[in-house]
């Protein structure tokens, strides 16, 4: 993962007008959002929030965060607002306004990158998931969905793409370039612990380029980490990054078969 250029302005911290530059921008925004722009955040949306501030989410180097403007109009807060249930208003707020419309206009793209089927071609529910074979929690996310992909409810799209490590690519590309990629990804799976999929360097000529091309999409959306996984709700297409836990797998996948 990349450091954030905000990383002084931590969960809770509080930026001043006292303490930055407040020249006008093209925005009519506050002069301590002013700043934030200033320090290379895109503002993409403000929004009524609780406690009587303003929220805003944006983007800084293809990250989405979420800030909030105090009353008083003189200081911003950047992090994360929870409920008194403990419910993360931030990360509500981020999918409507960012995430959401993003990925929802990048399907198309997901659709026609080089992935490989795993499950049913019938499957009610299509998932797509950036991985490397290479990735624990790749891997494990696999497990995790075996009995949705078993009962024919889910069908995984890997996209694979090879970052991780050095061999990465290459054993991407084994599998991709595989008569029967889908066979292959089985095989890697089985034997993941062992090592995975013996690279095959023929098949790593032909298929290079293809996994390259994913580690470009990836780049693209602004994904930093696998499994990052892509599916479709009622509200729009949603991103999980990383393992999911439980209740998000439900979320994604439906009722535990």
């Amino acid at each position: 993962m990349t450091t954030f250029p905000l990383r002084l302005l931590l969960k809770g911290a509080l930026l001043s007008t006292a303490l930055v530059a407040t020249t006008a921008q093209a925005q009519d925004y506050p002069p301590v959002i002013q700043s934030l722009e200033q320090q290379g955040v895109k503002v993409v949306e403000s929004f009524e929030a609780p406690g009587g501030m303003t929220g805003y989410v944006g983007e800084m180097q293809g990250r989405s965060l979420a800030f909030y403007l105090t009353p008083d109009g003189n200081h911003v807060i950047v992090g994360t607002l929870l409920d008194e249930e403990g419910n993360n208003l931030s990360a509500a707020s981020i999918q409507e306004l960012i995430e959401g419309p993003k990925f929802a206009e990048a399907w198309p793209q997901l659709e026609n990158s080089n992935w490989v089927q795993d499950g049913s071609p019938d499957a009610d529910t299509i998932i797509y998931t950036f991985t490397d074979p290479n990735c624990p929690y790749c891997y494990r996310f696999r497990q995790q969905a075996e009995p949705w992909i078993e009962a024919g409810d889910v069908q995984l799209r890997h996209i694979l793409v090879g970052i991780l490590k050095e061999d990465s690519l290459t054993k991407a590309a084994t599998i991709l370039g595989s008569e029967n990629p889908e066979a292959a990804l089985h095989d890697h799976q089985a034997s993941y612990e062992q090592g995975g999929i013996e690279v095959d360097r023929k098949l790593v000529s032909a298929a290079h380029m293809e996994v390259k091309a994913n580690n470009r999409l990836m780049q693209e959306l602004g994904l930093r980490a696998t499994p990052s996984t892509l599916y479709k709700d009622d509200d729009g297409v949603v991103m999980v990054q990383g393992l999911p836990n439980p209740q998000a797998l439900e979320r994604m996948m439906g009722p535990k078969p």
